[in-house]
């Protein structure tokens, strides 16, 4: 996923990241070595995370060894890319710098098991004057040990794109992908100023994604709805079969491709509405709902399964590339009962009913239209008061 633009001290620049994801068919001989990568950076992940807990028990200080100390103990480490064990480096010593500075709401680092952690491994890309590490061709992707590896291009990079690294990933399906993270300058955007016509608002729905201040519903595609069931269908076969039997693990496959072609429509559907809602609106006003907190309170359905924090995200740096803001309002506001025409509050509104009226004024409110509308309302008057702040300062 594309990372938010950053300032970068060139003038009028700004320094963007865009990550390009392409299916990767590597032969067999590149498959194991794959296979191995991932083995050698659960085994350096492991070991070092077991020698920072026992030096800290031993010294009361924080230690993590480089890979280089357990490459004499452990030769096969020098068959793979070194700095697929770099990064595995750099990523646990980030893991600890962020337990460190907020470890109530980062857990310290645990322990990889091959069978729940995903299969992956980073590289980073070295420019020589014999060449990059890492480059890629017209049918394939090359990297370190590796050689040139024959990928599947849907979108191609610019000219002037530089290739910082690459992330190889093994799906439960048994598909090789590639992760290819490009830097590149662009013109930084002019920030614009919301106006109520050009912003809209959102509500997060279990019945329908997203509901607008406008009345629109944005519900997901009917063919999501059918791959759901036909997960369902198979679920229910898969408890009748005897496990370890043949028929069982061609079903467990069938399970695990479902799985992935619902998270592949998912992601479609996401990328499609924040890019239409992105280029179509000058700001978009959302409330900041903690999806984990509101999963745990909600009996009936899967909050987190909708994706709705996955499309909060997507609307978030897709509107910071074009200069347009997302405003996020308080969670505990009274949205809902909040009556948008004459701003009275009343005591409850049920959530079993659609509809209510506004004892105050006589409006009939649809419940999720008018907490959009409310949500719309409370983030414009939160932007242009934290403007006037930034002003007077």
């Amino acid at each position: 996923m594309p990372g938010a633009p950053r300032k970068r001290a060139g003038e009028g620049k700004t320094v963007q990241y865009t990550t390009l994801k392409v299916r990767l068919y590597p032969t067999e001989a590149q498959a194991e070595l794959f296979e191995n990568t991932f083995g050698c950076c659960r085994y350096i992940w492991n070991h070092m995370l077991a020698d920072q807990q026992r030096f800290y028990l031993e010294t009361d200080r924080h230690f993590i060894p480089t890979p280089a100390k357990y490459k004499k103990d452990a030769p096969f480490l020098k068959e793979v890319d070194n700095q697929a064990l770099t990064q595995e480096y750099n990523r646990l010593s980030q893991a600890f710098r962020v337990f460190f500075k907020d470890p109530g709401h980062f857990g310290c680092p645990n322990f990889k098991k091959k069978k729940t952690d995903r299969d992956s491994f980073t590289a980073c890309n070295h420019v020589f004057q014999s060449g990059p590490t890492i480059y890629t061709t017209r049918d394939g992707v090359r990297m370190t040990k590796a050689g040139i590896v024959k990928a599947k291009f849907s979108r191609r990079p610019q000219a002037w794109w530089r290739l910082r690294r690459v992330t190889v990933e093994k799906t439960r399906s048994g598909k090789f992908y590639c992760s290819i993270l490009y830097e590149h300058e662009v013109k930084t955007p002019e920030p614009k100023t919301p106006v109520p016509q050009a912003t809209l608002g959102l509500k997060y729905s279990m019945g329908h994604f997203y509901v607008a201040d406008s009345g629109h519903r944005a519900d997901p595609p009917r063919w999501l709805k059918q791959s759901r069931e036909k997960l369902t269908k198979l679920q229910r076969r898969l408890k009748r079969m005897e496990p370890g039997s043949k028929n069982y693990w061609e079903a467990v496959r069938k399970y695990r491709l479902i799985h992935e072609h619902i998270a592949n429509q998912r992601r479609d559907f996401i990328h499609q509405e924040s890019s239409r809602i992105a280029n179509g609106w000058d700001a978009v006003c959302m409330r900041a709902d903690d999806l984990a907190e509101l999963s745990r309170s909600v009996k009936r359905g899967n909050v987190l399964e909708s994706g709705f924090g996955m499309f909060r995200e997507c609307l978030r740096y897709k509107l910071a590339r074009q200069g347009k803001p997302l405003i996020l309002v308080d969670r505990y506001g009274p949205t809902t009962r909040s009556c948008s025409a004459c701003g009275s509050v009343q005591d409850a509104v049920s959530y079993r009913r659609r509809t209510w009226v506004c004892p105050r004024c006589g409006a009939v409110h649809d419940r999720e239209v008018n907490a959009a509308k409310n949500i719309k309302a409370q983030g414009l008057a939160q932007y242009f008061h934290s403007q006037e702040l930034r002003e007077s300062a």
